[in-house]
């Protein structure tokens, strides 16, 4: 008899073990229920948010509609980017220079995957504008498949926004059929960029009534952004000055400070003088506005160039030794800062030349501007800095 108590003393202990053991089972599966969407929401969060982030940030991605009807739009964006560039370029918080990034996507075109939506990330977040001309002239158009929706979740989805809350995070849209196209509704696409703070500027490439119609006005309203129309088929026009050419001399000097170094620093030195070319496709003012923009701080090479990344880190001598060109390997490390302080020098003095050269081109361009009839169409270059005025400022920033 007392084995028979024992035994059910333990089968008494054991099944409450079992029902205490099943009961902080259920309730750690409740709590997974109830947390999991913010786990997962977080780990979303924190894939696309930059890890020590600059408040001193400008960050802008661009979204443009390559179908068929688009080479327009892709010329004016080819055209105008160095105008559009320069005025970011002139932003400044607390007097600093913001750190500036482009990111790229098309979408629309039935060249790229059905899958993804017609949607491809031609560039992620960069700093060098030289690699956003190049993808910008990689461009065709083709189809025409438009979901503004699905393109503007995937672009939040897949950037490394920079979440400091005085950074500026812009999104342009342009394209022209209507923004209700596709499987990811608009609203809930312009909803979470709202609650990342991330503005949504629309840019419809056609007539004002379909910007209403169409629900463009719509997208930029909930995403907190503008909303305007453009003649994507306008040929960009420029103003020559009497200082273009000697911009363009003094860009040749500019380009032979630059010393190439690391397995693609030759690839990225030769970029340079592709999109210089690019450039003059357009025009020789269109050269200079390239120029100007590449005496500007915001024109960074410290990942091939040796006289950026020396001023950023002088222990790159002797980390980049074995990647040095041939032609410097020989020098000693005296040697070698001399010759990169000598490139250092001539480059600050080409720099100052165009810069001072530059604000007496922007003064004979608005003189020139005021004498001319009032312009009532758009561009995509009027529209992008239109918005990017406002909200700049909004931000902090100011656009000397």
């Amino acid at each position: 008899m007392k084995f028979k108590n024992t035994t059910l003393k333990t089968l008494i202990l054991v099944s409450a073990l079992l029902f205490a053991g099943a009961a902080h089972l259920f309730a750690t599966v409740g709590l997974f229920h109830k947390w999991a969407p913010i786990l997962a929401s977080s780990a979303v969060k924190a894939a696309t948010e930059s890890p020590n982030p600059n408040a001193n940030t400008i960050q802008a991605a661009l979204l443009l509609d390559t179908s068929n009807s688009m080479d327009g739009l892709i010329e004016q964006a080819k055209s105008q980017l160095w105008k559009i560039l320069n005025e970011l370029a002139r932003a400044k918080k607390d007097g600093e220079t913001p750190d500036l990034q482009i990111a790229l996507y098309e979408y629309g075109n039935t060249g790229l995957s059905a899958t993804d939506g017609y949607i491809r990330q031609v560039q992620a977040f960069t700093s060098d504008m030289d690699l956003i001309s190049e993808k910008l002239f990689s461009l065709t158009t083709n189809g025409g498949d438009e979901y503004c929706g699905q393109v503007i979740h995937t672009a939040l989805e897949q950037l490394k926004w920079n979440a400091a809350p005085s950074a500026l995070r812009l999104i342009y849209i342009a394209g022209n059929e209507p923004f209700t196209q596709g499987p990811k509704p608009y609203t809930e696409a312009c909803a979470w960029a709202k609650e990342k703070d991330v503005i949504i500027n629309t840019i419809f490439c056609g007539n004002y009534e379909e910007v209403i119609s169409g629900h463009w006005q719509s997208g930029a309203i909930l995403g907190k952004g503008s909303y305007s129309n453009i003649d994507h088929n306008a040929v960009t026009t420029y103003i020559e000055t009497p200082y273009d050419s000697q911009i363009t001399q003094l860009n040749l000097r500019l380009n032979a400070t630059y010393l190439a170094y690391g397995t693609q620093g030759q690839q990225f030195k030769a970029n340079q003088a592709v999109q210089d070319q690019n450039a003059l496709k357009y025009s020789q003012a269109n050269v200079a506005d390239r120029a100007i923009f590449k005496s500007s701080s915001s024109y960074k090479n410290d990942k091939w160039d040796l006289v950026d990344a020396y001023k950023k880190d002088k222990k790159i001598l002797s980390e980049q030794k074995e990647n040095l060109p041939d032609s410097l390997k020989h020098l000693s490390k005296a040697e070698l800062e001399a010759e990169i302080q000598q490139l250092a020098q001539e480059r600050e003095e080409a720099q100052r030349e165009i810069q001072k050269l530059g604000e007496a081109r922007r003064a004979y361009i608005e003189a020139e501007k005021a004498k001319m009839p009032e312009n009532t169409s758009n561009s995509l270059e009027d529209s992008v800095l239109a918005a990017l005025r406002a909200q700049a400022k909004k931000k902090g920033f100011v656009i000397e």
